[in-house]
């Protein structure tokens, strides 16, 4: 597990910007939305080790988020540029990763959340304790066997 102050090697950023059918009618964007942010950082990130859910499927693995934490700090608003951050903190055992959502224009943190998904074989839908081969690979770190 890695240190606060450390940056993980895996890592996607992207933006984007606060739609009108997002917000509440406090013209706030609704807390659940949220998750949906975190779904889009999430597959940039999968996307960027080519291992999103196609290539999971594909692996013989799906990988259900079986635990999620949220914490807002400040709203967002209608036409607002928001940069989603998401990163790897953990694979050896489970995939977690943490994000953070801030206004693109000054940096200012509104959301930080982490995520965790364990692998399924999906042949035998068992969940498996150890992360699989595949998750190594498409990370570039080295498998040892328990």
């Amino acid at each position: 597990m890695r240190r606060k102050n450390t940056s993980s090697p895996w890592f996607a950023e992207t933006e984007l910007q606060v739609q009108f059918f997002d917000l509440d009618p406090m013209e706030i964007v609704w807390h659940g939305n949220y998750v949906k942010y975190l779904e889009i950082a999430r597959c940039a990130l999968l996307d960027k080790i080519d291992y999103n859910y196609v290539q999971m499927k594909e692996s013989g693995y799906a990988w259900p988020v079986i635990d999620l934490q949220l914490r807002y700090i400040a709203s967002a608003h209608f036409g607002q540029i928001l940069k989603l951050r998401a990163e790897i903190v953990e694979w050896e055992n489970r995939l977690v990763i943490h994000y953070q959502i801030s206004d693109a224009k000054s940096g200012q943190r509104l959301t930080r959340a982490s995520t965790t998904q364990v692998a399924v074989d999906i042949r035998q839908g068992e969940m498996c304790f150890v992360s699989p081969p595949i998750l190594f690979e498409k990370l570039g770190v080295p498998y040892v066997e328990n």
